[in-house]
């Protein structure tokens, strides 16, 4: 499954361009930032995972390359794989669980079988989860970028600290002294760590 990449492309510590992938590429070559002598970086919006991007050739040849600002599917594993057991229509995909035989025991006793005991006890913990779940990814995507784009900047050790802890009031004023295009989407990554 293919989905649309919002991206920021950042030479050193200056924003250049960011929105669909095919878009920033573009902005990119007709920026020449390619030839700048600081460091390209292009992030994922939503990962902070850093995207490698083909600049060769013209505008026209390099937008030809990326498909509609989408990327390629995580994994054909599954998609070339034969189908097996489960229902592959509605993503029902069969693996294996390995349990004691009370937890089989149990599970077996149950309405609906150890299939659907399983499914509701992933969703309640799953719902549990969520916030910290949110916040814990938050953390983890504004470290990503920091640590690619900040690494070198005053008080990076404070900062990171600070987001781990997690304190707003903190990470806002030790990230003030920071170069405003980083210190801006530092803050948008963050933002799922203070909801």
């Amino acid at each position: 499954m293919t989905h649309p990449i919002h991206c920021t492309a950042f030479v050193g510590h200056r924003r250049i361009a960011s929105g669909l992938l095919r878009d920033v590429a573009i902005a990119i070559k007709e920026s020449g930032a390619e030839a700048a002598t600081e460091p390209l970086l292009v992030f994922d919006d939503i990962t902070a995972r850093p995207v490698e991007l083909d600049l060769r050739g013209t505008a026209a040849e390099i937008a030809a390359r990326i498909v509609e600002g989408t990327a390629m599917p995580e994994s054909t594993e599954e998609t070339d794989a034969p189908r097996g057991r489960g229902r592959p229509k509605l993503g029902v995909v069969a693996r294996e669980v390995t349990l004691l035989p009370r937890h089989w025991e149990w599970l077996n006793s149950q309405p609906g079988g150890a299939s659907v005991v399983l499914r509701k006890l992933v969703d309640a913990a799953r719902h549990a989860s969520a916030a910290p779940d949110r916040r814990r990814h938050a953390q983890e995507v504004c470290y990503r970028f920091i640590s690619a784009l900040a690494g070198n900047l005053a008080g990076f050790e404070e900062v990171s600290r600070a987001l781990f802890a997690p304190d707003q009031a903190r990470f806002e004023t030790l990230i003030a002294a920071w170069p405003q295009d980083v210190r801006e989407y530092a803050t948008k990554l963050a933002e799922g760590v203070w909801a």
